[in-house]
């Protein structure tokens, strides 16, 4: 090998050519990271929609790349063990071109559920909660099969052929992923049923929480030890689902033991007052209240409870039964009411003594 004509001074000036382009482009990458994307961004969020900001944040990384790419396909054309009309070198670049393309799509995919709420909102498509993941998720599988049978021709293969395959092979694909698809066909029960939906909050006979994501193999539901639970569809499916979030009001159901020393028209006068608050309470549901002296105990009387406060959510619930809670405490108080305990009498019989009356002694002791 002849070294002094393989390399050459004209051939290292190429080199030093062709790399001082690329690391030109590799300067441009950094200003357009750093400046220019910056600024678009900016520009971006005053426009009347989003939609212009999820493109730019979906081709932040893929431009990055693209700048890259352009910087190799100039500098090649200095390089001098390299022809730029080289085919597979053609082929390389295109299929690059073609993958940033579709990288940029997926990720807008990704986000498309943001968009799929904001035409929800906009246009009222009525699309439910629970199929915005699904449609962004199937987007993404077709983005990335097209992408992938664009680049299979790019290098020539032959994609009918592989299609063709697939097709004698689907019976055999399909026993092999029977859990799969039984989970999927559950999926699509969910979805067509539609049990619930994103951030209701659900209780079935393996997990209680709020559900976060569903996919077409499962779904997963946010627990409120913060635990994310992965539930098959096929499982949740086939199981008795109890949807708290449904609800149009909450129940509040109790009983009240007051002292056995209560005068009926005392019990009656506390029976009409806490009836009166609950009436009047603005954060109770009015359709459905009772308040009524229900049974006699071994201790005294039990009034019985039962209403519904019009919040179903948890935290608002505790602090509506709250303040319910203390104004029965008030009512007592001043009506001088005490609460039954629990409480036993004992009767002890000395033992007898020659010339001394008999008597018995009592005491009570609370429990």
């Amino acid at each position: 090998m002849n070294w002094e004509s393989f390399i050459s001074y004209d051939k290292l000036i190429n080199i030093g050519i062709s790399l001082g382009i690329l690391l030109l482009f590799l300067l441009f990458r950094k200003i357009f990271a750093k400046y220019i994307f910056a600024i678009l961004l900016k520009i971006s969020k005053k426009a009347p929609t989003d939609l212009l900001e999820n493109i730019f944040l979906s081709y932040e990384k893929p431009f990055q790349w693209l700048f890259i790419i352009i910087g190799i396909y100039i500098a090649a054309d200095y390089f001098p063990y390299l022809e730029r009309s080289n085919p597979l070198f053609l082929k390389i670049i295109r299929s690059s071109v073609i993958f940033i393309i579709s990288w940029g799509l997926f990720n807008l995919s990704s986000s498309s559920s943001l968009l799929f709420k904001k035409l929800n909102e906009k246009y009222n498509f009525n699309i439910d909660a629970i199929l915005i993941p699904i449609l962004s998720k199937t987007l993404q599988i077709i983005i990335v099969a097209i992408s992938i049978t664009i680049i299979a021709q790019e290098f020539d293969y032959d994609v009918n052929g592989f299609v063709a395959g697939l097709g004698l092979g689907g019976l055999a694909f399909a026993l092999a992923a029977k859990d799969a698809l039984s989970n999927l066909f559950g999926g699509i029960v969910i979805i067509t049923e539609k049990p619930f939906s994103i951030g209701d909050w659900i209780k079935t006979p393996s997990v209680e929480g709020t559900v976060e994501d569903i996919t077409f193999r499962s779904t997963k539901i946010r627990t409120f030890a913060h635990a994310l639970v992965t539930v098959p569809n096929a499982t949740l499916a086939n199981e008795n689902i109890m949807n708290w979030s449904k609800m149009g009001k909450r129940r509040v159901t109790f009983n009240l033991e007051v002292s056995g020393e209560t005068s009926k028209e005392k019990l009656k006068e506390v029976i009409a007052q806490i009836e009166l608050l609950l009436k009047s309470h603005p954060e109770i549901h009015q359709e459905t209240i009772f308040v009524r002296f229900d049974q006699f105990t071994d201790n005294g009387f039990t009034i019985f409870f039962y209403f519904f406060t019009k919040t179903t959510n948890w935290g608002e619930f505790l602090k509506i039964k709250e303040e319910i809670n203390f104004e029965i405490m008030e009512i007592l108080e001043n009506e001088d009411v005490s609460i039954a305990y629990p409480s036993r009498t004992l009767f002890v019989e000395p033992q007898s003594e020659p010339n001394r009356n008999e008597g018995l002694y009592s005491y009570s002791r609370e429990q």
